[in-house]
């Protein structure tokens, strides 16, 4: 039977009050594992993780570095009533798991619209969500996590966590993750104002997804840029600092 960190998928899914958990040493990816679980059913809660992804990735299809037993790499499955939260699903991810991670920071974690995690200015974890619709609804949505325990040594923008056992991880991100997915809506003034208290860039000049100060992010999740055109919303694209 495989395991994961010397933990058997039986006893996590106790630990964790989800239905089911699969576990592999080594996948190319959890969140493509998951979409085949959830095209066969599989119930909302269930969790993919594996020790190694050989084909991990981000958001646009980047890859993303997943070594062996160096992070959390998983995916779950969640199939949400409605779709009126999924614009803003990554970023309450973001908000759920960064107070729970600051267990085992160096400093405050960070958020960095729409998706990534930080601390300092060192990328600790990513998120990627997945949406498959039957009609005008969502059938299931894949939830994407990556955590980096150990960050790989020839990435220097990377950073990872102290002293943290796996299992006592995984054993507070998912009820993060799932608490996420339940809301539903657009966020809420206390969530916005929880963003802004961690926002990465807020004050600082982009380059993408367009030259600009960022001002924040609105309620349905848009970067809100001033330009010299006045404050614009974009809903689609990477951040990147603007040189010098």
């Amino acid at each position: 039977m495989v395991s994961w960190f010397g933990h058997a998928p039986e006893a996590l899914a106790r630990v964790l009050g989800v239905p089911r958990v699969v576990a592999e040493r080594r996948v190319a990816s959890t969140m493509d594992l998951a979409h085949a679980l959830a095209a066969e059913g599989a119930p909302a809660g269930t969790l993919v993780i594996a020790e190694e992804q050989t084909v991990g990735r981000g958001r646009s299809g980047r890859a993303w570095t997943s070594r062996p037993r160096t992070g959390l790499w998983l995916t779950a499955i969640e199939r949400p009533r409605a779709s009126d939260g999924l614009d803003v699903l990554s970023l309450r991810v973001g908000l759920h798991l960064a107070p729970v991670l600051e267990r085992w920071t160096v400093g405050p974690v960070r958020l960095k619209w729409p998706n990534d995690l930080f601390v300092g200015h060192r990328k600790l974890a990513g998120v990627l969500i997945e949406a498959r619709w039957r009609g005008d609804r969502p059938d299931w949505v894949a939830i994407g996590l990556g955590i980096n325990l150990t960050p790989p040594a020839d990435v220097t923008a990377a950073i990872g966590l102290r002293a943290a056992d796996p299992e006592q991880v995984l054993a507070e991100a998912v009820p993060a993750i799932r608490a996420a997915a339940f809301a539903s809506g657009a966020l809420r003034p206390d969530e916005l104002a929880a963003f802004a208290r961690r926002d990465l860039a807020v004050g600082h000049r982009v380059s993408e997804p367009a030259p600009g100060l960022v001002r924040g992010i609105s309620p349905t999740g848009e970067l809100l840029l001033e330009t010299s055109g006045g404050v614009r919303a974009h809903r689609t694209g990477s951040l990147v600092f603007a040189a010098g």
